[in-house]
């Protein structure tokens, strides 16, 4: 939302240099950046490409050697290295720029530098991610998690797509669950398929996983189904994925080593263009979109003094240029005021930018078709801070995929002879799913017989039950020629 009211000015706008942040290693050729980062780092941040790590078995600091057998993770070690093999590759090859920050941040927050795959299950490591669910970033918050987690998500700013913010983010949160289950896969679990579900499925096997180590319990609540399909499949994905990711020339997959995420940071004032920022930096504006992906409308927010950031090296530099800018190169809107029988589209057309675009910088006047009052001010944002902006979806909207059909629970009695299997096949729902809903554990079941099961409408015809109910469809009405008129007997003279 605006933060000053249309038209006012803001105060001036100091540009502030931070001290430089390394968020990465510095720039060094591949062979030195692995050195670099196995000397400062560790093994788990360095760049996955085993022709520049020093010889010898790969180590992890998560449990991958107990369960490296297991049949999911077998089965996802093939998918990752054959069916799937050149998606991966590229993921691991964004892994090399990102994997000094994440590592740096996870070690921080006292996680196992491991759990970084987690990102790569989510996202293939991309910060740009987009999932039909409306989940955003390489760590795929939802808005409302993300918010929960310190991250700033609303019209101007989106921190799920940066990189630094997120990692930190998913840090607090796995952080929090870890302590809430005092595991690291059930945390991972929760990641995925939600805390609610992970508790349930604890209490209702609690003798099950009585004896099981901390990891151990996420694969003994899987046999028994106390997950959906993708969370039982989620953690296996992980241990999988640090498998093929440590040791990527056993399995036939070569990387390609990308320039570290590195930074310099200064602050400046609300209303700024990036364009402009970019010129006082001496960078080209899709560098700059790239160090800065949670600016989303080419601009930094309206009132708002935040940090920027500008490529490494040239944060004193820039700062000092820009604040010697004149206040009309470095603002990126003005207001204009409507003319009589002026609309938004009006106002863009003579401005050289859609109504869309113009849309983006007067949320309140955007759903307005009609010609707005005489004198309405209206902000106007140059054509450079346009192409500065990101086309993306509503920050605040979330979106669960498809509209899911209208589910009921009904009952059905077991005929004899009649097994759990082909109950379900008879019910069209799975076996785990009548085992969940009637606490059935084994196969067994009684002729005779109540089983709960679930009814499912189909979208298409409930949609046009819906739309019936609402509004009747109108018939096509024909006119009809009128009825030639008959004529008149006149009287008959006498």
């Amino acid at each position: 939302m605006l933060s000053a009211p249309l038209g006012a000015q803001a105060p001036a706008r100091p540009v502030v240099p931070v001290e430089p942040r390394r968020d990465s290693v510095p720039r060094l050729e591949a062979g030195a950046l692995a050195r670099e980062a196995l000397r400062v780092f560790g093994d788990s941040v360095a760049p996955r490409v085993d022709s520049l790590l020093p010889p010898g078995e790969p180590v992890w600091d998560i449990d991958v050697r107990s369960f490296e057998t297991h049949d999911r993770v077998e089965r996802y070690v093939d998918i990752f290295s054959r069916r799937a093999k050149g998606t991966f590759a590229q993921a691991l090859s964004r892994q090399t720029r990102y994997a000094p920050l994440i590592s740096e941040r996870l070690r921080a927050g006292g996680l196992p530098e491991d759990i970084a795959y987690l990102a790569l299950i989510e996202s293939w490591f991309d910060p740009d991610a987009y999932s039909r669910a409306a989940a955003v970033g390489m760590w795929q918050f939802m808005t409302r998690t993300a918010r929960g987690v310190g991250l700033r998500v609303d019209w101007w700013v989106d921190e799920r797509r940066d990189p630094v913010r997120a990692t930190e983010g998913a840090v607090r949160y796995l952080s929090a669950l870890q302590k809430q289950f005092g595991s690291l896969y059930l945390a991972a679990a929760a990641y995925n398929g939600g805390d609610g579900r992970v508790a349930r499925g604890l209490r209702r096997f609690a003798d099950d996983v009585t004896d099981a180590t901390s990891e151990e319990r996420f694969f003994v609540l899987a046999e028994n189904n106390a997950f959906r399909p993708e969370t039982r499949d989620y953690v296996p994905k992980i241990i999988a994925a640090a498998l093929v990711g440590k040791e990527p020339l056993r399995y036939g997959i070569a990387v390609d080593t990308l320039a570290p995420f590195v930074f310099d940071s200064i602050r400046v004032g609300g209303e700024t263009a990036l364009d402009a920022i970019a010129e006082a930096a001496v960078t080209d504006l899709a560098e700059l979109r790239t160090l800065n992906p949670a600016l989303l409308r080419g601009m930094t927010p309206i009132g708002d003094s935040m940090i920027v950031r500008v490529p490494f090296g040239t944060g004193a530099d820039a700062a000092r240029t820009l604040a010697a800018m004149p206040e009309a190169r470095t603002r990126a809107l003005r207001t204009v005021r409507t003319k009589k029988g002026q609309g938004l589209a009006g106002v863009a057309r003579a401005h050289g930018i859609t109504a869309t675009q113009l849309g983006w910088y007067n949320r309140a006047l955007a759903a307005r078709k009609k010609a707005l009052p005489v004198g309405t001010a209206v902000l106007v944002p140059t054509k450079e801070v346009v192409r500065a902006a990101r086309v993306v979806p509503d920050p605040a909207k979330e979106i669960y995929g498809r509209r899911r059909a209208p589910v009921r629970v009904t009952t059905v009695t077991v005929r004899r002879g009649e097994s759990l299997s082909a109950i379900a096949k008879r019910s069209g729902v799975s076996v785990a799913t009548l085992r969940r809903l009637n606490g059935i554990r084994g196969d067994r079941v009684l002729a005779g017989q109540k089983l709960r099961t679930r009814s499912v409408a189909p979208v298409k015809k409930a949609a046009v039950k819906q739309a019936a109910a609402k509004k009747p469809v109108a018939k096509k009405v024909v006119a009809k020629k009128p009825a030639a008129k008959k004529p008149v007997p006149r009287p008959q003279a006498r």
